[in-house]
């Protein structure tokens, strides 16, 4: 007979965790950018940065490391500014991709 497992039980999913290398990085971020939600992408940010370490990328974007919690929180929409000093700190690029071949 199997244990049943409440999902109150079980814990909390940290992405950040997984994003070891480049190639998990940008592949994170090429699926979320395809959801075209600022949200979520700030939320993915935030993952990204939490791996990397926030104090060090607040320090390599110049925004405090409060302030990019909140940026980068999962209900923040944020300044393209801040995305883009954030990927710049990141070491990563967002690219234009036509829609339709």
């Amino acid at each position: 007979m199997s244990k049943k497992i409440r999902a109150a039980d079980l814990p909390e999913f940290d992405f950040s965790e997984h994003l070891d290398s480049e190639q998990a990085v940008a592949e994170y971020l090429t699926v979320i950018l395809e959801e075209n939600d600022p949200a979520l992408l700030a939320a993915a940010l935030g993952d990204i940065a939490r791996a990397r370490g926030m104090s060090e990328i607040a320090k390599a974007s110049g925004i405090t490391r409060e302030a990019l919690y909140k940026a980068l929180r999962p209900d923040a929409q944020p300044r393209f500014d801040t995305v883009s000093r954030v990927c710049t700190a990141l070491g990563v690029k967002l690219v234009a991709q036509a829609v339709h071949s």
